[in-house]
């Protein structure tokens, strides 16, 4: 992973985050390790909402808890691959590709819990379109766009906030219409959903304004 193609995150600059870093490299793990047991955190996450419609409504927190960890995990590898020099030839696969893991699990879980499944399927398309999107513009030499509205952080914390507020309001009542699930987890599958087709949108037409400068600056270089 090279730092140009980092995703821009406040709490990296953070004490505690720098201290906790430094005391996973400290006990031996790896990057690509927490790459992978930011997958388990995910799983566990999309467990809790698979269940929580059956069972305790405190399962709803869980689902919650199991996507900050899942970022935890997410930051923590960067910061112990690039700040504590662990990074490996390997490192860029395990950064992007449990990342593909994690979403799917945590937004198709979402849309069973919320009687929705094809709404958490579509929410991970779309948002797997974004990372492709990003990564295009890095294969042709542009430096990797992490730009919104709806990138992996806006994404998990619309999720976490809906997970959150259902666990207060676990009606599926809205006026007089009966919704299959959640009204609060619906909404903000939805909202994940158009946020991230936009994104898509956003990121192909900043993709190809630079390859139209790309192309303006080698005509002028070229007379």
């Amino acid at each position: 992973m090279t730092v140009e193609n980092r995703r821009p995150l406040a709490t990296r600059s953070a004490g505690w985050a720098k201290a906790l870093a430094k005391g996973l490299a400290g006990v031996g793990l790896t990057p690509n390790a927490i790459s992978v047991i930011g997958i388990f955190f995910a799983a566990a996450g999309a467990w809790a909402f698979i269940q929580a419609p059956y069972g305790s409504q405190w399962l709803w927190l869980g689902g919650a808890l199991g996507i900050q960890l899942r970022l935890l995990a997410n930051m923590l590898d960067g910061l112990v691959a690039v700040e504590q020099g662990k990074g490996s030839a390997t490192g860029p696969l395990y950064n992007e590709f449990p990342d593909r893991i994690e979403d799917a699990l945590l937004l198709i879980a979402a849309g069973y819990a919320c009687g929705m499944p094809e709404l958490g399927h579509g929410a991970t398309v779309l948002a797997f379109g974004t990372a492709y999107i990003r990564a295009l513009g890095g294969s042709l030499g542009f430096e990797q766009d992490f730009v919104g509205p709806m990138a992996k952080q806006h994404r998990m914390f619309v999720l976490t906030v809906a997970a959150v507020l259902t666990f207060f309001a676990p009606s599926s009542v809205v006026g007089e219409t009966v919704l299959p699930g959640p009204a609060v987890l619906i909404a903000g599958l939805a909202i994940i959903a158009v946020g991230s087709a936009i994104t898509c949108l956003v990121r192909l037409h900043r993709i190809a304004n630079l390859l139209r400068a790309q192309k303006g600056s080698t005509r002028e270089a070229g007379e």
